[in-house]
Protein backbone atom coordinates (compact mmCIF):
# COMPACT_ATOMS: atom_id res chain seq x y z
CA UNK A 1 0.00 0.00 0.00
CA UNK A 2 3.03 2.05 0.89
CA UNK A 3 4.78 1.59 -2.50
CA UNK A 4 1.54 1.99 -4.41
CA UNK A 5 0.97 5.72 -2.59
CA UNK A 6 4.58 6.15 -3.34
CA UNK A 7 4.16 5.61 -6.68
CA UNK A 8 0.57 7.70 -7.38
CA UNK A 9 2.71 10.36 -6.03
CA UNK A 10 5.77 10.65 -8.18
CA UNK A 11 3.00 10.09 -10.76
CA UNK A 12 0.90 13.08 -10.26
CA UNK A 13 4.74 14.84 -9.81
CA UNK A 14 5.79 13.47 -13.33
CA UNK A 15 2.23 15.27 -14.30
CA UNK A 16 2.51 18.37 -13.21
CA UNK A 17 6.28 18.33 -14.11
CA UNK A 18 5.19 18.02 -17.98
CA UNK A 19 2.31 20.18 -17.68
CA UNK A 20 4.61 23.06 -15.97
CA UNK A 21 7.00 22.56 -19.23
CA UNK A 22 4.22 22.44 -21.71
CA UNK A 23 2.92 25.08 -20.38
CA UNK A 24 6.35 27.53 -21.14
CA UNK A 25 5.10 29.94 -24.44
CA UNK A 26 7.55 29.84 -26.79
CA UNK A 27 9.70 33.31 -28.02
CA UNK A 28 11.36 33.97 -30.69
CA UNK A 29 14.38 36.22 -30.57
CA UNK A 30 16.76 37.56 -34.17
CA UNK A 31 20.08 38.58 -33.40
CA UNK A 32 23.09 40.53 -35.59
CA UNK A 33 25.73 38.59 -34.17
CA UNK A 34 26.22 35.37 -36.01
CA UNK A 35 30.10 34.51 -36.61
CA UNK A 36 31.07 35.78 -33.44
CA UNK A 37 31.60 32.96 -31.90
CA UNK A 38 31.69 34.78 -27.63
CA UNK A 39 29.18 37.08 -28.29
CA UNK A 40 27.31 34.18 -29.57
CA UNK A 41 28.09 32.19 -26.46
CA UNK A 42 26.78 35.05 -24.20
CA UNK A 43 23.85 34.98 -25.63
CA UNK A 44 22.91 31.49 -25.48
CA UNK A 45 23.96 31.64 -22.06
CA UNK A 46 21.59 34.17 -20.98
CA UNK A 47 18.82 32.67 -23.12
CA UNK A 48 19.39 29.13 -21.28
CA UNK A 49 19.53 31.02 -17.52
CA UNK A 50 16.36 33.08 -18.82
CA UNK A 51 14.43 29.56 -19.53
CA UNK A 52 15.71 27.49 -16.58
CA UNK A 53 14.69 30.56 -14.14
CA UNK A 54 10.71 30.37 -14.80
CA UNK A 55 8.17 28.29 -16.15
CA UNK A 56 6.10 31.08 -18.29
CA UNK A 57 8.16 31.58 -21.25
CA UNK A 58 10.86 29.49 -23.46
CA UNK A 59 12.84 31.93 -25.88
CA UNK A 60 14.93 30.44 -28.85
CA UNK A 61 17.54 31.98 -31.17
CA UNK A 62 18.38 32.61 -34.86
CA UNK A 63 21.49 35.01 -35.43
CA UNK A 64 22.11 36.61 -38.57
CA UNK A 65 24.99 38.29 -39.89
CA UNK A 66 25.39 41.95 -38.99
CA UNK A 67 25.65 42.82 -42.79
CA UNK A 68 22.17 41.22 -43.53
CA UNK A 69 20.38 41.73 -40.31
CA UNK A 70 18.44 45.01 -41.18
CA UNK A 71 17.55 43.79 -44.61
CA UNK A 72 16.21 40.64 -43.19
CA UNK A 73 14.39 42.53 -40.21
CA UNK A 74 12.85 44.71 -43.14
CA UNK A 75 11.73 41.52 -45.20
CA UNK A 76 10.29 40.18 -41.81
CA UNK A 77 8.27 43.45 -41.37
CA UNK A 78 7.08 43.01 -45.34
CA UNK A 79 5.99 39.65 -44.48
CA UNK A 80 4.54 40.18 -41.17
CA UNK A 81 7.13 37.27 -39.83
CA UNK A 82 9.19 39.16 -36.85
CA UNK A 83 10.20 37.51 -34.04
CA UNK A 84 8.66 38.55 -30.30
CA UNK A 85 12.58 39.98 -29.50
CA UNK A 86 14.46 42.12 -31.83
CA UNK A 87 17.97 43.52 -31.43
CA UNK A 88 18.00 47.10 -32.95
CA UNK A 89 21.16 48.91 -33.45
CA UNK A 90 20.87 52.93 -31.51
CA UNK A 91 19.76 55.48 -34.31
CA UNK A 92 17.92 53.00 -36.46
CA UNK A 93 15.54 52.42 -33.61
CA UNK A 94 13.26 55.62 -34.25
CA UNK A 95 12.53 54.32 -37.64
CA UNK A 96 11.46 50.70 -36.94
CA UNK A 97 9.10 51.85 -34.05
CA UNK A 98 7.85 54.80 -36.40
CA UNK A 99 7.43 52.00 -39.06
CA UNK A 100 5.20 50.06 -36.88
CA UNK A 101 8.30 47.02 -36.49
CA UNK A 102 8.45 47.37 -32.72
CA UNK A 103 6.21 48.26 -29.42
CA UNK A 104 7.13 49.84 -26.36
CA UNK A 105 9.22 47.95 -23.65
CA UNK A 106 7.23 46.47 -20.56
CA UNK A 107 9.84 46.87 -17.99
CA UNK A 108 10.52 48.65 -14.64
CA UNK A 109 12.29 51.67 -15.52
CA UNK A 110 13.77 51.66 -12.33
CA UNK A 111 16.09 49.65 -12.94
CA UNK A 112 17.87 51.38 -16.24
CA UNK A 113 18.16 54.26 -13.98
CA UNK A 114 22.07 54.21 -13.66
CA UNK A 115 22.41 52.66 -17.42
CA UNK A 116 24.62 55.13 -19.55
CA UNK A 117 22.19 57.57 -21.58
CA UNK A 118 23.09 56.00 -24.73
CA UNK A 119 22.17 52.71 -24.01
CA UNK A 120 18.26 53.89 -23.66
CA UNK A 121 16.24 53.67 -27.16
CA UNK A 122 13.48 56.47 -26.29
CA UNK A 123 11.01 57.51 -28.92
CA UNK A 124 7.82 59.52 -29.03
CA UNK A 125 8.71 59.37 -25.37
CA UNK A 126 8.44 55.96 -24.92
CA UNK A 127 11.24 53.45 -24.20
CA UNK A 128 11.77 51.17 -27.02
CA UNK A 129 14.57 49.75 -26.33
CA UNK A 130 17.37 49.28 -24.42
CA UNK A 131 21.31 48.73 -24.76
CA UNK A 132 23.24 46.68 -22.70
CA UNK A 133 26.46 47.85 -23.64
CA UNK A 134 27.59 51.20 -25.32
CA UNK A 135 30.93 52.33 -27.22
CA UNK A 136 32.46 55.58 -27.22
CA UNK A 137 35.52 57.52 -30.10
CA UNK A 138 38.58 58.94 -28.02
CA UNK A 139 41.50 60.66 -30.02
CA UNK A 140 44.44 58.35 -29.60
CA UNK A 141 47.81 58.88 -29.46
CA UNK A 142 50.89 57.85 -26.83
CA UNK A 143 52.27 60.05 -24.01
CA UNK A 144 55.58 59.73 -25.87
CA UNK A 145 54.65 61.30 -28.67
CA UNK A 146 52.69 64.17 -26.29
CA UNK A 147 56.24 64.82 -24.84
CA UNK A 148 58.06 64.44 -28.28
CA UNK A 149 55.71 67.24 -29.46
CA UNK A 150 55.94 69.38 -26.37
CA UNK A 151 51.87 69.39 -25.81
CA UNK A 152 49.45 69.31 -22.99
CA UNK A 153 47.78 66.72 -21.96
CA UNK A 154 43.79 66.84 -22.34
CA UNK A 155 41.19 65.78 -19.64
CA UNK A 156 37.98 65.35 -19.76
CA UNK A 157 37.29 68.52 -17.64
CA UNK A 158 40.21 70.69 -19.63
CA UNK A 159 40.00 69.18 -22.99
CA UNK A 160 41.85 70.72 -26.45
CA UNK A 161 40.24 73.66 -27.76
CA UNK A 162 39.85 73.75 -31.46
CA UNK A 163 43.08 75.71 -31.91
CA UNK A 164 45.79 73.52 -29.50
CA UNK A 165 44.34 70.82 -30.90
CA UNK A 166 45.32 71.98 -34.56
CA UNK A 167 48.40 72.81 -33.03
CA UNK A 168 48.87 69.52 -31.92
CA UNK A 169 48.42 68.27 -35.84
CA UNK A 170 50.71 71.51 -36.94
CA UNK A 171 53.92 70.12 -34.41
CA UNK A 172 52.93 66.53 -35.54
CA UNK A 173 53.57 67.05 -39.41
CA UNK A 174 56.40 69.75 -38.58
CA UNK A 175 58.27 66.65 -36.93
CA UNK A 176 58.22 64.71 -39.82
CA UNK A 177 57.74 61.80 -38.15
CA UNK A 178 54.69 60.52 -39.39
CA UNK A 179 52.92 60.24 -42.38
CA UNK A 180 50.28 61.68 -41.66
CA UNK A 181 49.36 64.13 -37.79
CA UNK A 182 45.80 62.78 -37.90
CA UNK A 183 43.71 59.50 -39.10
CA UNK A 184 39.99 60.32 -38.79
CA UNK A 185 39.33 56.59 -40.42
CA UNK A 186 38.40 57.44 -43.65
CA UNK A 187 38.47 53.74 -44.79
CA UNK A 188 35.54 53.22 -43.43
CA UNK A 189 32.44 54.30 -44.72
CA UNK A 190 28.68 54.05 -43.91
CA UNK A 191 27.61 54.56 -40.50
CA UNK A 192 31.09 55.34 -39.50
CA UNK A 193 30.62 58.99 -40.56
CA UNK A 194 27.55 60.05 -38.78
CA UNK A 195 28.70 58.14 -35.76
CA UNK A 196 32.56 59.43 -36.14
CA UNK A 197 32.27 63.23 -37.87
CA UNK A 198 29.18 64.17 -36.92
CA UNK A 199 30.23 64.80 -33.31
CA UNK A 200 32.62 67.43 -35.13
CA UNK A 201 29.95 69.54 -36.46
CA UNK A 202 27.89 69.12 -33.63
CA UNK A 203 31.03 70.77 -31.65
CA UNK A 204 31.08 73.78 -33.82
CA UNK A 205 27.57 74.03 -33.19
CA UNK A 206 25.99 72.67 -36.41
CA UNK A 207 23.83 69.22 -36.15
CA UNK A 208 22.21 67.21 -39.27
CA UNK A 209 18.86 68.24 -38.30
CA UNK A 210 17.54 70.81 -36.35
CA UNK A 211 16.72 68.91 -33.17
CA UNK A 212 13.90 71.54 -32.18
CA UNK A 213 11.79 70.43 -34.09
CA UNK A 214 13.28 67.63 -36.47
CA UNK A 215 10.81 68.86 -39.69
CA UNK A 216 14.37 70.87 -41.19
CA UNK A 217 18.15 70.79 -41.97
CA UNK A 218 17.70 74.48 -42.55
CA UNK A 219 19.96 76.51 -40.33
CA UNK A 220 21.73 73.28 -39.01
CA UNK A 221 23.32 71.88 -41.64
CA UNK A 222 23.86 75.11 -44.06
CA UNK A 223 23.99 77.50 -41.29
CA UNK A 224 27.72 79.75 -40.36
CA UNK A 225 28.32 76.98 -37.57
CA UNK A 226 27.67 74.21 -40.38
CA UNK A 227 30.21 75.91 -42.90
CA UNK A 228 32.70 76.63 -39.97
CA UNK A 229 32.72 73.24 -39.78
CA UNK A 230 32.80 72.28 -43.35
CA UNK A 231 35.92 74.70 -43.92
CA UNK A 232 37.97 72.82 -41.27
CA UNK A 233 37.09 69.59 -41.91
CA UNK A 234 38.19 70.08 -46.35
CA UNK A 235 41.34 71.82 -44.44
CA UNK A 236 41.84 68.65 -42.88
CA UNK A 237 42.83 67.33 -46.32
CA UNK A 238 43.94 69.88 -48.11
CA UNK A 239 46.60 71.13 -45.31
CA UNK A 240 48.11 67.88 -45.39
CA UNK A 241 46.90 66.52 -41.74
CA UNK A 242 44.70 63.61 -43.26
CA UNK A 243 44.76 61.36 -45.97
CA UNK A 244 40.99 61.35 -48.11
CA UNK A 245 41.69 58.01 -49.23
CA UNK A 246 42.76 55.58 -46.71
CA UNK A 247 43.88 52.08 -46.90
CA UNK A 248 41.64 50.06 -44.94
CA UNK A 249 44.95 47.82 -43.79
CA UNK A 250 46.36 51.37 -42.28
CA UNK A 251 43.16 51.67 -40.87
CA UNK A 252 43.70 48.93 -39.05
CA UNK A 253 47.52 48.97 -38.27
CA UNK A 254 48.47 52.60 -39.11
CA UNK A 255 48.55 53.73 -35.34
CA UNK A 256 50.57 50.17 -34.70
CA UNK A 257 52.75 51.14 -37.57
CA UNK A 258 54.11 54.62 -36.04
CA UNK A 259 52.36 56.21 -39.72
CA UNK A 260 49.58 58.59 -37.80
CA UNK A 261 50.29 60.88 -34.58
CA UNK A 262 46.68 60.78 -33.82
CA UNK A 263 43.83 58.44 -34.65
CA UNK A 264 40.32 58.40 -33.92
CA UNK A 265 39.11 55.34 -33.13
CA UNK A 266 36.76 53.54 -30.51
CA UNK A 267 37.22 51.12 -27.68
CA UNK A 268 36.89 48.11 -29.52
CA UNK A 269 40.70 48.91 -30.74
CA UNK A 270 41.83 50.31 -27.20
CA UNK A 271 43.66 46.76 -26.37
CA UNK A 272 45.00 46.42 -29.46
CA UNK A 273 46.38 49.86 -28.82
CA UNK A 274 47.54 49.18 -25.37
CA UNK A 275 49.38 45.96 -26.49
CA UNK A 276 51.17 47.51 -28.99
CA UNK A 277 52.25 50.79 -27.05
CA UNK A 278 52.01 50.33 -23.08
CA UNK A 279 52.09 54.21 -23.26
CA UNK A 280 48.70 54.77 -25.67
CA UNK A 281 46.67 57.36 -24.20
CA UNK A 282 42.93 57.78 -25.23
CA UNK A 283 42.22 61.65 -24.95
CA UNK A 284 38.66 63.25 -24.93
CA UNK A 285 37.39 64.87 -28.30
CA UNK A 286 38.41 67.85 -28.32
CA UNK A 287 36.07 71.66 -28.05
CA UNK A 288 35.94 73.13 -31.16
CA UNK A 289 33.44 76.02 -29.13
CA UNK A 290 29.92 74.14 -28.20
CA UNK A 291 31.26 71.63 -26.32
CA UNK A 292 33.25 67.98 -26.66
CA UNK A 293 30.92 65.65 -28.38
CA UNK A 294 31.50 62.00 -29.32
CA UNK A 295 28.89 59.99 -30.50
CA UNK A 296 26.32 57.60 -28.55
CA UNK A 297 23.94 54.55 -28.81
CA UNK A 298 25.05 51.17 -30.27
CA UNK A 299 22.96 47.88 -30.37
CA UNK A 300 19.68 47.46 -28.05
CA UNK A 301 17.31 44.78 -27.44
CA UNK A 302 13.58 45.44 -28.30
CA UNK A 303 9.74 43.77 -28.87
CA UNK A 304 8.73 43.36 -32.47
CA UNK A 305 5.33 44.98 -32.89
CA UNK A 306 3.81 42.04 -33.86
CA UNK A 307 4.83 39.98 -30.86
CA UNK A 308 1.26 38.57 -29.36
CA UNK A 309 3.55 38.11 -26.12
CA UNK A 310 5.06 41.42 -25.07
CA UNK A 311 5.04 40.70 -21.60
CA UNK A 312 7.07 37.87 -22.13
CA UNK A 313 9.83 39.30 -24.50
CA UNK A 314 9.65 42.15 -21.99
CA UNK A 315 10.47 39.69 -18.91
CA UNK A 316 13.39 38.01 -21.13
CA UNK A 317 15.22 41.55 -21.37
CA UNK A 318 15.03 42.68 -18.11
CA UNK A 319 16.33 39.79 -17.07
CA UNK A 320 19.06 39.89 -19.62
CA UNK A 321 19.83 43.28 -17.58
CA UNK A 322 21.75 41.68 -15.29
CA UNK A 323 25.35 43.05 -14.24
CA UNK A 324 26.69 39.81 -14.29
CA UNK A 325 25.70 39.98 -18.07
CA UNK A 326 26.58 43.60 -19.26
CA UNK A 327 30.13 42.18 -17.84
CA UNK A 328 30.05 39.65 -19.38
CA UNK A 329 29.57 41.29 -22.85
CA UNK A 330 32.40 43.70 -21.76
CA UNK A 331 34.58 41.19 -20.73
CA UNK A 332 33.85 39.38 -23.71
CA UNK A 333 33.94 41.56 -26.68
CA UNK A 334 35.37 44.93 -25.19
CA UNK A 335 32.40 46.72 -25.01
CA UNK A 336 31.05 49.67 -22.92
CA UNK A 337 29.17 47.79 -19.92
CA UNK A 338 26.10 50.17 -19.60
CA UNK A 339 25.98 50.84 -15.61
CA UNK A 340 28.75 51.61 -12.92
CA UNK A 341 28.12 48.61 -11.06
CA UNK A 342 28.88 46.20 -14.19
CA UNK A 343 31.93 48.07 -15.02
CA UNK A 344 32.97 47.10 -11.77
CA UNK A 345 33.19 44.00 -12.37
CA UNK A 346 35.21 43.64 -15.49
CA UNK A 347 38.77 43.47 -16.29
CA UNK A 348 39.15 46.52 -18.44
CA UNK A 349 36.37 49.34 -17.21
CA UNK A 350 36.84 48.88 -13.50
CA UNK A 351 38.60 51.61 -11.37
CA UNK A 352 42.06 51.71 -12.53
CA UNK A 353 41.47 49.62 -15.48
CA UNK A 354 42.80 50.06 -19.08
CA UNK A 355 39.97 51.63 -20.87
CA UNK A 356 37.86 52.91 -17.97
CA UNK A 357 38.58 56.50 -19.39
CA UNK A 358 35.75 55.24 -22.27
CA UNK A 359 32.70 54.46 -20.10
CA UNK A 360 33.88 58.37 -18.57
CA UNK A 361 33.90 59.66 -22.37
CA UNK A 362 30.90 57.68 -22.81
CA UNK A 363 28.64 59.34 -20.23
CA UNK A 364 30.44 62.98 -20.67
CA UNK A 365 30.67 63.49 -23.93
CA UNK A 366 28.16 60.92 -25.57
CA UNK A 367 25.30 62.68 -27.82
CA UNK A 368 23.02 60.25 -29.40
CA UNK A 369 22.70 60.59 -33.21
CA UNK A 370 19.16 62.87 -34.51
CA UNK A 371 16.55 60.76 -32.67
CA UNK A 372 13.90 60.93 -35.49
CA UNK A 373 12.82 58.47 -38.14
CA UNK A 374 14.10 60.03 -41.07
CA UNK A 375 17.48 59.28 -39.85
CA UNK A 376 17.87 56.41 -41.84
CA UNK A 377 18.13 59.10 -44.80
CA UNK A 378 20.39 61.61 -43.15
CA UNK A 379 22.71 59.66 -42.34
CA UNK A 380 23.34 58.85 -45.53
CA UNK A 381 22.83 62.39 -46.73
CA UNK A 382 25.42 63.00 -43.95
CA UNK A 383 27.92 60.29 -45.26
CA UNK A 384 27.84 62.18 -48.77
CA UNK A 385 28.56 65.53 -47.40
CA UNK A 386 31.70 64.63 -45.18
CA UNK A 387 32.94 62.64 -48.55
CA UNK A 388 32.53 65.23 -50.77
CA UNK A 389 33.61 68.21 -48.92
CA UNK A 390 36.78 66.03 -47.97
CA UNK A 391 37.05 65.23 -51.60
CA UNK A 392 37.17 68.92 -52.10
CA UNK A 393 33.46 69.99 -53.03
CA UNK A 394 32.48 73.14 -52.45
CA UNK A 395 31.29 73.50 -49.01
CA UNK A 396 28.07 75.99 -48.25
CA UNK A 397 26.85 74.41 -51.96
CA UNK A 398 27.16 70.72 -50.73
CA UNK A 399 25.52 71.79 -47.82
CA UNK A 400 22.73 73.56 -49.08
CA UNK A 401 21.92 70.30 -51.08
CA UNK A 402 22.34 68.59 -48.46
CA UNK A 403 19.69 69.90 -46.61
CA UNK A 404 17.54 70.50 -49.95
CA UNK A 405 17.65 66.64 -49.81
CA UNK A 406 17.13 65.78 -46.19
CA UNK A 407 13.97 68.41 -46.19
CA UNK A 408 12.44 67.11 -48.98
CA UNK A 409 12.32 63.38 -47.82
CA UNK A 410 10.42 65.13 -44.56
CA UNK A 411 7.76 66.35 -46.50
CA UNK A 412 7.73 63.06 -48.48
CA UNK A 413 7.55 61.45 -44.90
CA UNK A 414 5.07 63.96 -43.93
CA UNK A 415 7.42 64.83 -40.96
CA UNK A 416 8.02 61.32 -39.94
CA UNK A 417 5.70 61.78 -36.95
CA UNK A 418 6.97 64.66 -35.56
Amino acid sequence: MKYALLSTGALIASVAYGTMAVAQTDLTMWYHGAGNEVESNIINQIITDFNASQTDWKVSLQSFPQAAYNDSVTAGALAGNLPDILDVDGPNMPNWAWAGYMQPLQIDESIIADFLPGTKGVWDGKLYSIGLWDAAIALVTRQSYLDELGLRTPTLDQPWTKDEFMAALDAAKASGKFEYAFDPGMAWTGEWYPYAFSPFLQSFGGDIIDRSTYMTAEGALNGEAANAWGEWWQGLFTGGYAQVTQDPADRDGGFAAGKYAFSWNGNWAALGALKTFPDTLFLPAPDFGNGPKIGAASWQFGVSASSQHPDGASAFIQFALQDKYLAAFSNGIGLIPATPSAAAMTDNYKEGGPMAVFFELSAAQGMLRPVTPGYIVESKVFEKVAADIANGANVADTLDAAVDEIDADIAKNNGYGH
